[in-house]
């Protein structure tokens, strides 16, 4: 093993989560869960297994990255989306004859969610949708505890006369009874379904836009409930660096005062020498991931020289100006590399082309955030997940601009 690898091992916490194995190229392998993280991961490397494809897999393994959660069950949850997701090529289904335990959602109005398992005299019932098969019943009955406190649902057969107990601790809407309309409980079966098929993109953005329905229509109470929900489902991916920017763009709405939580971002780097062969370039960031398909590269035509801001400017015509004209939607927050000039001129030249978009610029040196019309910097704690996200998305925009600098005076691409 190698000593990099064997080091990092050794350093992993001795609580629950997710391990996640990547070969050579960086793909992840596998995916696998785990009460104790530091101790199942060890065990792989303990000689041979005598199973072939275990033995494969750990031939295979050069890195391996954690995601921590609160239980063993919430691991069960966020393994099974992220196997969903990246499909590794050791999780193999489950084939064998053992009778494992599959999640049952019946059909009808209001929906029962239940474990089952089937034998041979039993046959998927129609209009039901299945999830699994899972592996353990009593830890997949902890899961769907978990997932039931933030959306409640029915498992009385037949529905009764009057609620049960369950209405009494919030872990049913009591149908049976009209306190849940057939609209408001499907809405918690379909988000329940996303949840278990790993669509969790899905759930934030379906929950954010519910959220924002019911404030603009004044229902404060129920805007109120969603707002829980999201931050449950944030709580449920604690400390995942696939489900952080929930958190990360919680904490930087509030910081800068945003009306909307900033789940694309953009951010514009300007890259020069000696104002030769100038390049802006821009990256996009969709709920803290980079999403290259709309990255965008700009080869600076209308200024002459070493004017740091009049480059900005074009950048910021060329992008939004584009973006106006093509009536294609805005971003949720555009952050310039740089510090008050800069972002001045980014401002005026959005003011020009009579487009409204939240602007900042994050300025290297101290990690200053300057908003426009605002006198001081924002200044975030330097363990601020906030600022984690803006400095991964800034030095992202100037990874992207000094390689296309490169790949310019290298004489390999041509405008």
């Amino acid at each position: 093993m190698d000593e990099s690898l064997k080091a990092k091992i050794s350093g992993l916490p001795l609580t629950s989560g997710v391990y996640l194995m990547k070969d050579a190229a960086g793909v992840i392998i596998y995916v696998g869960k785990a009460v104790n993280l530091r101790r199942r991961v060890q065990s792989y490397f303990r000689g041979k297994t005598h199973h072939i494809k275990t033995d494969q897999l750990v031939e295979n393994i050069t890195d391996i990255d954690v995601v921590l959660t609160h239980s063993e069950a919430a691991a069960l949850i966020l393994e099974a989306a992220l196997v969903k997701e990246h499909q590794p090529k050791y999780n193999i289904e489950l084939k064998d004859s053992k009778s494992y335990p599959y999640i049952e959602i019946s059909a009808g109005e209001f929906p029962r969610v239940s474990v089952i398992r089937f034998n041979k005299a039993e046959q998927k019932k129609k209009g039901a949708v299945y999830f699994g098969p899972y592996v353990d019943a009593g830890l997949i009955r902890e899961a769907l505890v978990i997932i039931r406190k933030i959306f409640p649902f029915c498992t009385c057969s037949p529905m009764p006369a009057k609620a049960c107990l369950y209405q009494g601790i919030g872990l049913c809407p009591a149908p049976c009874v009209g306190a849940i309309s057939g609209k408001d409980y499907a809405r918690n079966i379909k988000n329940i379904a996303l949840i278990l098929s790993g669509r969790k993109d899905e759930l934030y953005r379906n929950l954010k836009e519910d959220m924002e329905r019911l404030a603009q229509n004044k229902d404060y109470e129920q805007a109120a409930a969603v707002r829980d929900q999201l931050q449950a489902i944030g709580a449920l991916y604690s400390s995942s660096p696939d489900a952080n920017y929930f958190k990360e763009l919680e904490q930087l709405e509030r910081a800068l005062g945003l009306v909307r939580r900033p789940e694309r971002m953009e951010c514009i780097d300007i890259s020069t020498t000696m104002g030769e062969r100038s390049v802006g370039s821009l990256v996009s960031f969709l709920n803290g991931k980079p999403d290259k398909a709309n990255y965008r590269r700009f080869r600076i035509k209308d200024v002459e020289g070493m004017d740091d801001f009049k480059m900005v400017a074009e950048v910021v015509r060329r992008r939004y100006g584009r973006l106006k004209r093509e009536g294609a939607a805005y971003p949720d927050l555009v952050m310039i590399d740089g510090g008050k000039g800069q972002l001045a001129a980014a401002y005026d030249e959005l003011k020009r082309l009579e487009i409204n978009i939240p602007l900042i610029s994050l300025a290297k040196r101290e990690e200053e955030i300057f908003v426009p019309g605002k006198r001081n910097p924002v200044v975030l704690p330097k363990d601020s997940l906030a600022l984690k996200l803006l400095q991964r998305v800034r030095d992202e925009a100037h990874r992207f601009a000094i390689k296309y600098h490169r790949l310019l005076r290298a004489g390999k691409v041509f405008d």
